[in-house]
């Protein structure tokens, strides 16, 4: 309010102040009209000796005519009137201009430096008040971190699940703030610092808004953008503006999200060490750690992006602890589930652990939105809770994408579809070791024209040489199939990606995983990232031209022989490839139940919800197809260890 009322004092002061100077610029005011004269007129008066006495003042000529009535007229300054009215025998008065009041003249004086007092002030408040987080003309280097009270967060940790380990973790930090004489009568020291570690969604940063829910001490958020600005010098300012506040309020807790936007190693760019992130990160770790102690502070940090964060910034004494908030197992995505379907009503048929069980690989995040994509696809179809098929629903979009029903193909589109998904299906049923078919799809989704779904059965840390080299197989399984039914001349670019998977595993089996007899267990392979971490501008081969042939060669030969291994396999079960290509065009849609009767060599049962239809013609050949993007084989990725 008070803002408000000096903007329009400040206004008013500035209308003031152009209406005095358009009245001094304006001089004399016009002539009355009943009284005045064009200057023609008035010297026709004057030659014919009807004027006896004028007065001039200014602009302005007023005088009495010889019968007493009096005139007005407008003075151009015409230096040749005076000898005129003199030789006219006209009596002359001359009289100074009117002035403005010594009030008016002080106001005109200094009122222009008065408002630029003013609005300098008006900027100054405006700038305080509104703080570093509105970004205040005057508050750049003010710290953007936003203040917590008690209270306002309403996440706790009962709203966070699948992360016990980690939970725990910050959970011993709130007891420490809350009683620290449990901990230092042993004497225990307070950690400085916790880095959160992990995939995207996982929970960081919902594990720290259960400590602002639970802790009972002021707690700062910021993110790690908010420090950098294109100005020199900001960074750092905010940084110490930050744990000044912090120290006026301690014991407290600082949260920094996404650290990695200013926590990189230094000396990582092109343009050198004296950069603003740098700047910034210089003075964090002072803050941190420098002379100055920062007792009752707590910084937790949120990333990633672990591998780029600078070796001092991760040391005890800054970050004592890194806690790592990885993928939930089944348990913890069970946890997670019921934690998410409390918001939504659900029906007495859906099982949390059947879900978690199906979802191996998601994220907290992942689950969330699986949640709700089950909760939108019940209101569409006008349902009052959530049951179980819209889940599958749900679990089947997120997992193969959505369905495109609008797309419309040809018979032999769909028939080489067909084909090309069975193949996948049957290849990877039967190598040793790989994950179970879950379902198949020649349904438009995304932008593939068909899906193969793989699921683990369960959790999976890392994988076996016979593992890869099995998905490698099922990879080649659609393109074998093509080309054995179609013949060499039909086969599509539908397997592309299927290649550039295979070829990707094989070559990460040779030079990352060490899992080639003929090379051993050497690393070849060169550090992607490093250009872009700054390490080295330019890169250099750390292997031989013969190293480099040897390690192609040995790619090849595991790509021909799992290819050739998936050859063998499709050509003595091209029955069973049939059968499940007839299948798949009459339903569309296949899943575990179906190919286990088609694996089994009996007849097909209908799935639930189809009734059993006549099974077209699923035919041998069919002209060239166009080229089209085709769906992966969909599965869990490959381990690194």
């Amino acid at each position: 309010m008070k803002n408000k009322s000096l903007s329009i004092i400040l206004w008013a002061a500035v209308g003031l102040w152009m209406l005095m100077i358009f009245n001094s610029m304006s001089g004399s005011p016009p002539p009355a009209e009943d009284r005045s004269l064009t200057y023609s007129a008035f010297l026709a008066e004057l030659s014919d000796g009807s004027i006896r006495e004028v007065t001039i003042q200014d602009q302005r000529i007023t005088g009495v005519r010889a019968d007493g009535s009096r005139f007005e007229t407008f003075n151009p300054n015409d230096p040749a009137l005076v000898g005129d009215l003199l030789n006219r025998g006209v009596t002359i008065r001359a009289e100074a201009p009117e002035r403005p009041s010594l009030l008016i003249q002080v106001l005109a004086a200094w009122l222009p430096f008065l408002l630029l007092i003013g609005v300098w002030i008006w900027i100054m408040r405006r700038g305080a008040m509104g703080g570093g987080g509105s970004g205040g003309l005057f508050n750049f280097g003010k710290s953007r971190a936003r203040q917590h009270a008690e209270g306002e967060v309403k996440i706790t940790f009962q709203d966070v699940a699948g992360v016990e380990e980690a939970k725990q973790e910050v959970t011993e930090l709130v007891e420490f703030l809350r009683n620290p004489q449990k901990f230092s009568s042993l004497g225990g020291r307070i950690p400085r610092g916790v880095m959160m570690v992990g995939p995207p969604g996982t929970g960081k940063t919902m594990l720290a808004k259960a400590i602002a829910g639970e802790a009972r001490v002021p707690f700062f958020s910021i993110s790690g953008s908010d420090f950098v600005e294109m100005f020199v010098g900001v960074g750092a300012s905010r940084v110490r503006d930050l744990f000044e506040q912090a120290k006026k309020s301690s014991p407290c807790i600082i949260f920094i999200d996404e650290i990695d936007a200013v926590g990189r190693r230094r000396g990582a760019g092109l343009g050198g060490g004296h950069d603003e992130r740098e700047q910034t990160l210089n003075q964090l770790l002072v803050e941190m750690d420098g002379f100055a102690g920062n007792e009752g502070i707590i910084v937790i940090a949120a990333t990633n992006r672990a591998d780029v964060l600078d070796p001092a910034l991760l040391r005890p004494g800054r970050f004592d602890r890194q806690v790592v908030v990885g993928l939930p197992d089944l348990a913890g995505r069970e946890a997670i589930l019921k934690v998410h379907m409390r918001k939504v009503p659900i029906a007495d048929d859906v099982d949390p652990r059947t879900i978690a069980r199906g979802t191996p690989g998601f994220s907290g995040a992942d689950l969330a939105n699986l949640v709700n994509e089950a909760a939108l696809f019940a209101a569409r179809a006008g349902l009052t809770k959530v049951n179980m098929e819209t889940f599958e629903k749900a679990k089947d979009k997120i997992m193969m994408g959505a369905e495109r029903r609008s797309v419309v193909m040809s018979d032999e589109e769909k028939r080489l579809t067909a084909y090309h998904e069975a193949g996948h299906a049957i290849v990877g049923r039967l190598v040793p070791e790989h994950d179970p078919v879950h379902k198949v799809s020649i349904i438009p989704r995304g932008r593939a024209l068909g899906v193969t779904l793989f699921l683990p059965e369960r959790d999976r840390y890392s994988r076996s040489k016979r593992q890869l080299e099995s998905m490698i197989s099922s990879l080649f399984g659609g393109r074998v199939a093509e080309e054995m039914i179609f013949g060499p001349q039909y086969v599509t670019t539908g397997a592309s990606n299927d290649i550039e998977r295979a070829t990707e595993i094989s070559r990460n089996m040779v030079t990352r995983f060490g899992l080639s007899e003929r090379l051993g267990p050497l690393a070849y392979a060169e550090d992607e990232g490093e250009v872009f971490l700054g390490h080295a501008v330019t890169q250099q081969s750390k292997i031989s031209a013969q190293t480099a042939r040897e390690i192609d060669q040995e790619i090849r030969a595991i790509i021909d022989r799992n290819y050739q291994r998936t050859r063998q396999i499709l050509e003595e079960n091209v029955d069973k490839l049939h059968a499940m290509a007839q299948g798949l065009l009459q339903f569309e849609t296949i899943s575990r139940e179906q190919i286990d009767d088609i694996m089994a060599g009996r007849p097909m049962r209908p799935p639930e919800g189809h009734e059993d239809e006549p099974k077209p013609d699923a035919g041998q050949e069919g002209p060239e197809q166009p080229d089209r993007p085709h769906g992966p084989v969909v599965g869990g990725p490959v381990g690194e260890h």
